[in-house]
């Protein structure tokens, strides 16, 4: 018999790495100030922090396999609250970043093992709409964290938002000791080697990796430029934090949406190729409009093409390995997650948003549309 989760816990834990990322992104300019380097150097942690995410996420989820998946979480969270009281004790930029690599590491726990959970414990359409759901709580997770960064950066620095992070990691990790349920009902061996080979081989799992990444790095390069658009249009890190309220909104949108039409059966790869069109609408918005606060509408629909196609990809992207689902969210989160990590590095060598979210929309209706024509392929061939 399957054990199901508590859902709303569920969207805590995958909202919360989102929320330790984004909580984060107005602090830049003060951590900038605070340990005179640049603007870009303080920019380009946000790939490290992606980069150590991706160890992460292949470690939990390998454990996840081995250990269980109750016992993995709370080690996750052990390490993640050890870090987060590091990076607000510390006054030295070298110890804040590896302190900042090792919270990472620590709460990418959060997304990989959430998702074994709930694929552990429903299948089918009806994972489809609890991904759904979860495609909910993502949307607001940005908002969350940039509205209470902003606020935070504006009272006191970098050094309230890290506070802030420790005590988060405290409550989380008394709320999952008591209430976290372990979902695995046998273990099967790992042979990582032979699962390794055979994703590597899967053009279905690279065409998800890519489609994953380049809706996160589309929504992440916002969290990383963003503040320097704000900055150079006169407006304040408090500001910039109020921006995620209408990014929410475009979240919102998109997955009340996405819900609406997976209701009324409408094929996920429909939903898909609408949410890459929607994508490289709003770059050219924001292209053509940046040196104006305006870019924020734009922004609004690229948000919403990250809230349709996310779930829809999760959902769908690992429907073939359910026999060893931890170690096979592992190998997919860590390809997905190092295409994040380095698309980051490139985004903030480029300085420039409106070009990388282009490069995003049109690299997603390139993949979009080859996925599309593999699937038709496969069909042809069963018939």
């Amino acid at each position: 018999m399957k054990v199901k989760p508590s859902l709303w816990l569920m969207v805590i834990m995958l909202m919360f790495p989102q929320i330790v990322e984004t909580i984060y992104s107005p602090a830049l300019g003060s951590i900038s100030k605070s340990f005179a380097i640049s603007y870009c150097q303080a920019a380009q942690t946000m790939s490290i922090y992606f980069a150590a995410f991706a160890v992460g996420v292949a470690v939990w989820g390998i454990l996840a396999d081995k250990l269980g998946r109750r016992p993995t979480m709370l080690l996750g969270l052990f390490i993640y609250g050890c870090a987060a009281f590091v990076a607000m004790q510390t006054e030295n930029f070298t110890a804040l970043m590896i302190a900042r690599a090792l919270s990472a590491f620590g709460i990418a726990v959060g997304s990989v093992v959430t998702q074994t959970m709930l694929r552990d414990s429903f299948d089918g359409e009806e994972l489809g709409k609890v991904f759904s759901v979860m495609g909910i709580g993502l949307s607001l997770s940005p908002v969350i964290g940039m509205f209470i960064g902003g606020q935070l950066s504006q009272a006191g620095g970098h050094q309230y938002v890290f506070f802030v992070l420790f005590v988060m990691a405290i409550c989380l990790f008394a709320y999952n000791l008591f209430q976290l349920p372990e979902t695995q009902t046998s273990k099967q061996p790992s042979k990582l080697g032979s699962l390794s080979i055979r994703m590597l081989k899967d053009v279905k799992i690279w065409q998800s990796a890519l489609l994953v990444a380049l809706y996160n790095i589309s929504l992440f390069s916002y969290y990383q430029l963003g503040g320097f658009n704000f900055a150079a249009l006169g407006f304040t890190p408090e500001q910039f934090g109020y921006s995620g309220i209408f990014l929410g909104l475009g979240s919102l949108l998109g997955s009340y949406l996405n819900n609406g039409l997976l209701a009324k059966h409408v094929s996920q790869h429909l939903l898909l190729q609408a949410a890459a069109t929607l994508l490289t609408l709003g770059a050219v918005g924001v292209y053509l409009i940046q040196d104006s606060i305006w870019f924020i509408a734009p922004m609004m629909i690229v948000v919403m093409a990250f809230a349709i196609a996310i779930p829809n990809v999760l959902s769908m992207a690992l429907s073939d390995y359910k026999q060893q689902v931890g170690s096979a969210a592992a190998l997919f989160g860590l390809i997905y997650y190092l295409l994040i990590g380095n698309g980051l590095g490139l985004a903030g060598a480029a300085q420039n948003l409106g070009l990388v979210l282009i490069a995003c929309g049109v690299g997603t209706l390139v993949v979009t549309l080859s996925r599309s024509a593999l699937s038709t392929i496969v069909v042809e061939q069963i018939d």
